[in-house]
């Protein structure tokens, strides 16, 4: 079995809505050995949570103090982002933190904050994946440093090349989310280099999606990360047999500190003669 690589989830409220003290996790997981540190994309979430802090920002601090863990927010929802300040975000951070970035996507929801419908967002869920594709096929266009040249149902950027170029080629690394029953993510996250599967309930569930994405990506060279994120009192060997390439320990809204440092300090996952 390969080595299953560790990543910190963080949702970046209340306690972890300091940039500060998320770096300081960030560079205390590095010094413990875990391999990532992800972070949560939203604008505001339900009560009783009510301090909620930017991503983009929060992974600059942690970039910065870091050498070596993988890093990138988890998931960022593109439909309410727009795609050429993503594409610029992106390649800046790729730079900052020396081809460190992963950028995890899905449509996002509003189901728990209502952060689409008071911001005037898209509400449909099959227009937002039509959005979500269209942002990708500008990201892509756009990491290639040549000039972009799109216009399409939702989205126009005329001639405007992205440079300098992330680090990372041909650009940065992508994983798509989605639930693992759901034929349409599962066929996006294929075409991009992972997955990150929502509400996983059992290892088999998870094998039963590795092979789907290995039938849709046969003969398609390069590596893919299955990232998974799991209940901190869930062992994660099984899934990393299923082919989990990645453990996510899942902390809740507004989790206090101490309980992140807890599992900071417990280490990263180590499969078995590892």
């Amino acid at each position: 079995m390969s080595r299953l690589r560790s990543a910190l989830w963080l949702p970046l409220f209340d306690e972890l809505a300091d940039p500060k003290t998320v770096a300081r996790l960030a560079a205390d997981a590095e010094e413990a050995g875990w391999d990532g540190c992800f972070v949560w994309d939203h604008l505001c979430w339900q009560a009783p949570v009510r301090e909620v802090a930017d991503p983009w920002i929060v992974l600059t601090a942690i970039a910065t103090v870091t050498e070596r863990l993988r890093l990138g927010p988890m998931v960022s929802p593109l439909p309410r982002r727009r795609p050429a300040k993503v594409a610029r975000e992106t390649a800046t951070l790729d730079r900052l933190s020396n081809g460190r970035l992963t950028l995890g996507v899905g449509i996002g929801s509003d189901r728990f904050g209502g952060e689409l419908s008071k911001t005037g967002e898209q509400p449909d869920d099959r227009h937002r994946g039509q959005m979500l594709d269209e942002s990708l096929t500008v990201l892509a266009a756009a990491w290639s440093g040549e000039p972009v040249r799109h216009r399409g149902q939702h989205y126009t950027v005329e001639d405007i090349a992205f440079l300098p170029r992330p680090v990372q080629k041909p650009g940065v690394p992508v994983w798509a989310a989605g639930y693992p029953g759901n034929s349409k993510p599962i066929r996006r996250a294929a075409r991009l280099d992972g997955f990150f599967p929502a509400n996983l309930e059992h290892p088999d569930q998870l094998a039963e999606t590795v092979a789907a994405i290995a039938s849709l990506r046969a003969g398609t060279a390069g590596a893919y990360d299955i990232a998974v994120g799991l209940p901190l009192d869930a062992d994660p060997l099984p899934y990393a047999a299923a082919g989990a390439t990645w453990w996510l320990p899942e902390f809740p809204p507004g989790v206090p500190l101490d309980t992140v440092r807890g599992v900071l300090r417990d280490g990263p996952a180590s499969p078995e003669g590892d």
